[in-house]
């Protein structure tokens, strides 16, 4: 009995220590998940909150604020971020976002919710209510000056603005409406802010619009392929023809690609429009390949589907579905592609070369990498941009310019096709300086299947334009 009670005696003690420890360990886990949970909602760079905690963060004060006034929504762009790294490096680039995220926070009112969104994208949640007061404020914020390495700059912002419940009644129409407005402040010249209003509204409905009957056009067949003929210059005869989407809409009439390509490409289906326009292309010109017609197809490949690693086979196994020979297709890429990854441009060129498919660099003479992919790539034509054709037979300059361009090409063995030749003064300097082919309103502009089609089988003998006129 004794032994049982000094036990006791001992255990409590031991008991109260043990408790002491575990309620420690808790208290230290907890806090280690408080710093987490901080770190994981917090911007690294500028230490304001981050676009995933800034989203939450703007759903629960629109639920708290939903019957007791409103929510102003900022969003914040610099103006000339870009030409500032460009210039002083990315590291000053990153100095300034450090320094304007201090700045922010110590402009902030009582209650406001400060973030970065990305790159040099903020936003600011307030409860303010003159909203026009705190947007100048904003940008008087953004507009004083830096000094980074010494040097001193002011790229200023933009600011656009959206209003809950007055503008939108949740999150994701507020940030889309004030992203807007952003917009608008920025194409109006910046270091300005705008709100969101009727106009920006109306705006907003015809895009929607236009988006879901963009999403309904593609498998109805409404997106379809043009052609624009290739002239070989030195007889004038037809060779070849670029395929270029238009959009047949119900309503509205044809639609050229600046009209809806942009949307599809924010929206994800650029990938299945040029998907059907060169199912149908293909289905269209193998026979005109067939017959002798013409030689060769140019399809243009968005940037997007070039980043795939999987693109080159894809095209491939399309191609295989049709009639077109593997040798009668052009896939026309731009120095952009080259420049984000040449290491992937390179076994996408090389894997459609193996198979027989030619490859253009497009808009050649906008850049400076174009030569060493010539020289490094089986490319096998260059496509002179238009901006160059301007001014050719004009501008001694140019002409020269792209005289010694026409040179080099062709001493790498490479064919080249001026686009965009739209006066008979550049088609006769151009095939003067050797330009092999050709393309252009000065021969005809783009059109639909069945009228080049019946152009082509006009053709009997070479066309006598171009050798007319020279």
């Amino acid at each position: 009995m004794r032994f049982q009670q000094d036990h006791t005696a001992h255990s409590v003690p031991q008991s109260s220590k043990r408790l002491v420890e575990l309620a420690a360990r808790v208290a230290e886990l907890e806090a280690e998940r408080a710093m987490t949970l901080r770190l994981a909602q917090t911007d690294s760079l500028t230490g304001l909150v981050n676009r995933g905690a800034f989203s939450s963060g703007l759903c629960e004060r629109l639920d708290a604020h939903a019957g007791d006034g409103h929510t102003a929504l900022f969003i914040i762009d610099l103006d000339r971020f870009k030409s500032l790294n460009d210039s002083l490096g990315h590291h000053a680039g990153d100095l300034l976002l450090a320094e304007l995220g201090r700045r922010l926070r110590a402009d902030a009112g009582p209650g406001e919710m400060i973030a970065r969104l990305g790159g040099d994208e903020f936003a600011l949640v307030s409860h303010d209510a003159d909203v026009a007061a705190r947007a100048e404020r904003l940008v008087a914020v953004l507009s004083q000056q830096h000094v980074i390495y010494g040097r001193a700059v002011s790229p200023g912002g933009s600011v656009g603005v959206a209003v809950f419940p007055a503008d939108a009644q949740n999150a994701a129409d507020l940030q889309h409406f004030a992203d807007m407005a952003l917009y608008r402040a920025k194409s109006s010249g910046g270091r300005r802010w705008s709100r969101f209003d009727a106009a920006l509204r109306d705006e907003s409905e015809r895009r929607r619009t236009l988006e879901d009957e963009l999403r309904r056009a593609i498998p109805a067949g409404e997106i379809e392929p043009w052609f624009q003929p290739i002239i070989e210059s030195m007889t004038g005869r037809m060779v070849g023809v670029e395929v270029l989407a238009r959009w047949r809409h119900p309503a509205k009439g044809l639609l050229a690609p600046a009209a809806f390509v942009p949307m599809a490409e924010e929206l994800g289906l650029i990938r299945e429009i040029d998907e059907a326009v060169f199912e149908a292309a293909c289905a269209r010109t193998a026979p005109w390949v067939a017959e002798g017609l013409i030689e060769s197809v140019a399809c243009n490949v968005s940037p997007h589907d070039l980043l795939d690693p999987a693109f080159s086979r894809k095209l491939i196994g399309r191609l295989a579905k049709t009639a077109l020979p593997a040798t009668a297709l052009t896939v026309e890429i731009t120095e952009t592609f080259l420049l984000k990854d040449l290491a992937l441009s390179r076994r996408h060129i090389e894997r459609l070369a193996a198979k027989g498919v030619n490859v253009a660099l497009d808009d050649f003479g906008t850049g400076y990498s174009n030569l060493r992919a010539l020289m490094h790539l089986p490319i096998q034509t260059v496509k002179l941009d238009r901006s160059l054709i301007d001014d050719v037979g004009r501008d001694s300059r140019v002409s020269r310019l792209v005289a010694s361009m026409l040179q080099a090409a062709r001493s790498l063995g490479v064919r080249i096709v001026a686009e965009g030749v739209e006066t008979e003064g550049q088609a006769l300097f151009l095939r003067s300086a050797g330009c092999e082919r050709m393309q252009g309103y000065f021969f005809a502009r783009p059109m639909p299947a069945d009228a080049m089609e019946a152009m082509l089988r006009e053709q009997e003998t070479p066309t006598p334009r171009l050798a007319a006129v020279g």
